[in-house]
């Protein structure tokens, strides 16, 4: 495991994870979006606050540090995650089904918090616990891929045992199986994944179908109504992808001939601007008449406009996910592994995706999703056909000094 370290994070990180906060993913707020509500941010103070010294140091003990199990003496489990992630009556918004339904077959309680706003903010929040190798109050969490590789190197997550998950070993689809960060998910298994794809307003380009990077970068009837996205591994991993680069496993000059080719559609103005999940009302309006959008966005967009329409690229897509770990020193490991299961079962999994409308993990979900909903469930934004799979790719984890040195890149595209 390799050992935290609790470097200062340079100027231009801490102005790539305000983008992200403030209009990027951090700031999505999952089907919220147009329900009028919002995810939050994270304050300038609040980022200065990570940087700052006096973080304890890191426990030098191996990853997968256990407390004591308690599971089988306190039926109870406590849940971190995002706003706006988890199914909730209709008539009734402070009672959660799939967590009712956990707790009258299994009679372990939930304490379900929804207290991640951001991953950055978060680990602010848990990392001096973890450093010091004490218990964050957790059972189970839900972050990021970038985030969960960083926590999985630390050795500050658990190994899972998969005896106690055996729907998530059988029913977990193929294209999340094996991250290079966690291979064989050993740590972690995903809530949802997130599909960047090509959305377009069909009014805005004449009917015209828009299929590519390339003709997003390069169509003169384009010029001047083209959004990119301020996350930097959407935007660079899409185009590298369709420079037909491999996102997995690419060098510096791939990721330098990526920029080169973004900076050219800059400087002659081809890109709009570079946007966070702000662009939904720019392409709703038909100011953007394409962008690289998330899927999520997407579905809930087309509820309302018929005229947004989406491409997958043959090239193929970017994919990140969110995903459930234990941290160490978990009071209740085993009951958190029973709820991680939980979510696996194809009637569980087909009310949440119904609900939140991201990408499901779940193999098998869709004719349970096409009894609550046959609309939703032939939509491969949420359940992907083989199709579709094939052409998922993930954007390889960095170094430290690399994603300084990639976000330095960028932030000069985008101006940032």
């Amino acid at each position: 495991m390799e050992q935290y370290e609790p470097d200062r994070p340079t100027a231009v990180q801490l102005a790539a994870w305000r983008r992200s906060m403030t209009s990027g993913r951090g700031a999505m707020s999952r089907r919220a979006m147009l329900r009028a509500t919002s995810a939050g941010a994270l304050t300038v103070g609040g980022l200065a606050a990570l940087s700052a010294c006096g973080i304890p140091a890191a426990s030098k003990n191996p990853g997968g540090v256990a407390a004591d199990d308690h599971s089988k003496k306190e039926k109870r489990v406590t849940f971190s995650n995002w706003t706006e992630y988890m199914d909730v009556d209709d008539e009734d918004e402070n009672r959660r089904p799939t967590l009712e339904a956990f707790t009258k077959r299994t009679g372990i309680s939930v304490k379900y918090t929804e207290d991640i706003n951001d991953n950055t903010e978060f680990f602010g929040k848990i990392k001096p616990q973890l450093a010091a190798g004490q218990d964050t109050g957790r059972d189970l969490i839900c972050v990021t891929d970038w985030l969960a590789a960083r926590l999985i190197r630390f050795g500050w997550v658990q190994k899972l045992d998969h005896s106690n998950m055996p729907n998530a070993f059988a029913n977990l689809a193929p294209q999340f199986r094996d991250p290079d960060w966690d291979p064989g998910r050993a740590y972690s298994f995903p809530w949802t994944g997130i599909a960047t794809v090509i959305a377009y307003n069909a009014k805005a380009t004449g009917g015209r179908e828009v299929t590519s990077v390339s003709q997003m970068l390069d169509d003169p009837k384009l010029k001047g109504k083209v959004g990119f996205l301020t996350e930097m591994r959407d935007t660079v991993g899409m185009t590298m992808l369709d420079m037909g680069k491999d996102i997995g496993s690419f060098k510096d000059d791939d990721y330098d001939a990526a920029i080169a080719r973004l900076q050219k559609a800059v400087d002659n103005k081809q890109i709009r601007r570079f946007t966070g999940n702000d662009y939904t009302g720019d392409l709703d309006k038909g100011d953007l008449a394409a962008c690289l959008a998330w899927a999520g966005d997407v579905v809930q967009l087309q509820a309302d406009n018929p005229d947004i329409k989406f491409h997958i690229p043959e090239s193929g897509y970017h994919t990140s996910s969110d995903n459930l770990l234990i941290p160490n020193k978990a009071r209740h490991k085993t009951n958190a592994e029973l709820l991680i299961d939980h979510y696996y079962q194809l009637p569980v999994a087909a009310e949440l995706a119904a609900w939140i409308s991201y990408v499901c993990p779940v193999e098998g979900v869709k004719p349970e999703l096409a009894k609550i909903d046959e609309e939703l469930a032939n939509d491969p934004l949420i359940v992907p056909d083989k199709e579709m799979a094939a052409r998922s790719n993930s954007f390889r984890s960095l170094s430290s000094k690399e994603e300084s040195t990639y976000e330095e890149k960028f932030a000069k595209l985008t101006g940032a």
